[in-house]
């Protein structure tokens, strides 16, 4: 019996269709290898398990019980893009700011028809809680493609698309709020993504609960259509000088003082972060 997979990497999709139950993992790998260029050495793929742990290379792609045309994550770097890849930063290649929003996005919150919207989220998402909430912690919502993990740039494994400093500032953030981890992708993607970035079970701070696609809603606006917020990028080039969650975390820190936030705008939080401490 035939077995179909797509396969995502670097962003893109390549679909493989001639592989049979009777073939192995590492038989994926080297048709995986024809389509991108990855050495099956270089390949890790995300989600691929037997009986809850990662697959061989020698297991039978019939025993992974694949439904057809199942996506798999791929991490893996081409050999000639290596150097790329460990190369410093450029020194003229800015980082991307995570709250360089257009004003016009903060207009549609209100409308009716985006009420409506999210409120049939809230009546028929069901949300699975990981940790109970804690009593007087505030709840902060973070995204995870380009503001924790770059998940179209080419990289071995998941560390190099990590967002530098983002298991300390996830551990300092946890002191004074309860943890949300949202993406507008599947369950099995966001799950997969979390346990490669060592997020799901680290002892130094628990997640509340994580949000699919399936909870969110799309935003339209007349300059931009529909809305779609895309921070970071470029992680091969911008780890080494990427500070932002760093210096985020002392504005959590700051804030986290205050009895209510109303009065804040998030969007000016360097701002608002430089003056304190000038103070």
């Amino acid at each position: 019996m035939s077995v179909s997979v797509i396969i995502k990497w670097g962003g893109q999709e390549y679909s493989i269709s001639t592989l049979s139950e009777e073939d192995t993992v590492l038989d994926l790998k080297q048709s995986i290898k024809s389509l991108t260029g990855v050495l099956p050495e270089r390949q890790k793929l995300l989600g691929l398990k037997v009986k809850g742990k990662p697959a061989d290379d020698d297991v039978k792609l019939g025993d992974l019980k694949l439904k057809p045309n199942t996506k798999i994550m791929m991490m893996g770097t081409r050999e000639e893009s290596l150097e790329d890849v460990l190369a410093p930063p450029p020194e003229n290649d800015d980082v991307v700011n995570d709250f360089d929003i257009e004003d016009e996005v903060t207009e549609v919150e209100n409308r009716e028809e985006n009420l409506a919207k999210i409120a049939r989220r809230v009546k028929d998402y069901k949300v699975e809680e990981l940790n109970p909430p804690r009593p007087g912690k505030r709840l902060l919502v973070l995204d995870i493609d380009y503001t924790l993990f770059d998940h179209k740039s080419c990289a071995e494994t998941g560390q190099e698309l990590m967002r530098p400093y983002l298991h300390q500032f996830l551990t300092s953030a946890y002191e004074d709020y309860d943890i949300v981890i949202w993406s507008a992708t599947s369950m099995k993607w966001i799950d997969a993504k979390m346990k490669e970035l060592g997020v799901t079970d680290n002892p130094n701070y628990k997640i509340t609960f994580m949000l699919d696609s399936a909870a969110m809603i799309t935003v339209h606006t007349p300059k931009r259509g529909v809305v779609e917020i895309r921070p970071f990028m470029k992680a091969h080039l911008n780890r080494e000088k990427d500070k932002e969650l760093y210096k985020l975390s002392l504005y959590l820190k700051e804030i986290a003082k205050l009895d209510d936030f109303s009065g804040l705008n998030h969007k000016h939080w360097e701002r608002y972060l430089s003056k304190k401490q000038n103070q």
